[in-house]
């Protein structure tokens, strides 16, 4: 998989889950809102995949995808305790879970599909 189409897969996991989160809390949908929902996980998956160095194996389950996904959401967390933002436990639970599935997700369903091992890199 190219890396440049991995990397708009997990923005969109990102985006996807920063709307679907506002829409359930019926928070207005406004630009400025959403960017400031999204931001602080956004930085946290670009930490990420610089982290893992994803761009040598973008869509490797094991360390990429969850190194990803740890950093999405931990650095996203910080980001937003120091930005004002909640980080309720339920929100943590929620985020994490959801991150989870869909970063890993699509890597997993990209190794099925590709028939290529799952655990592993390469």
């Amino acid at each position: 998989m190219r890396n440049s189409v991995a990397a708009l897969v997990d923005v969109c996991c990102v985006l996807v889950f920063v709307a679907i989160g506002r829409a359930s809390h019926e928070e207005a949908a406004s630009l400025a809102g959403f960017a400031n929902t999204a931001w602080p996980f956004l930085v946290g998956l670009g930490a990420g995949w610089g982290v893992t160095r994803a761009w040598r194996g973008a869509d490797a389950l094991m360390p990429v995808g969850v190194g990803v996904w740890v950093c999405a959401v931990a650095v996203g967390m910080v980001l937003r305790v120091l930005a004002g933002q909640g980080t309720a436990v339920a929100f943590v639970i929620v985020a994490s879970s959801f991150l989870g599935l869909a970063l890993l997700g699509w890597r997993l369903l990209a190794r099925v599909v590709g028939g290529r091992k799952v655990s592993s890199a390469g």
